[in-house]
């Protein structure tokens, strides 16, 4: 029960920074494209690797690294949001920048989960 609440209390604290760091991003809307949220997922991707391949390396299992991967970087992250906002870019006619967005996001999230799982397996 006490793993349940920390993960519910991280998940909340996650979607919090997400929030600030996508406003942080998004203030003044130069670009069509939905810079924050492509941020936020590529950052989730890199920690969720670097998390991952860290406990893996030193064999932890449950307890903090759930708490963590779970509840803050699920919270954190978004899949909804970037899709709403991929068929919002079609919908409005932006069919190359939403075609970007969807594609780019999902390169530089496989990319960035490769490189924090290869990091996170080589940190003390």
């Amino acid at each position: 029960m006490v793993l349940l609440l920390m993960t519910a209390l991280a998940g909340g604290a996650g979607g919090a920074c997400r929030f600030l760091v996508d406003t942080a991003l998004t203030r003044g809307g130069r670009t069509r494209l939905p810079v924050g949220t492509l941020t936020v997922n590529v950052s989730a991707c890199l920690l969720l690797g670097l998390l991952t391949g860290y406990a893996l390396a030193h064999g932890y299992a449950g307890g903090l690294p759930e708490v963590a991967g779970v509840g803050f970087l699920g919270g954190y992250s978004t899949f909804g949001t970037a899709s709403v906002e991929a068929v919002r870019l079609l919908r409005a006619g932006s069919r190359g920048v939403a075609l970007v967005y969807a594609w780019g996001m999902l390169l530089l999230g496989l990319l960035a989960s490769a490189l924090g799982l290869l990091v996170g397996g080589l940190l003390p």
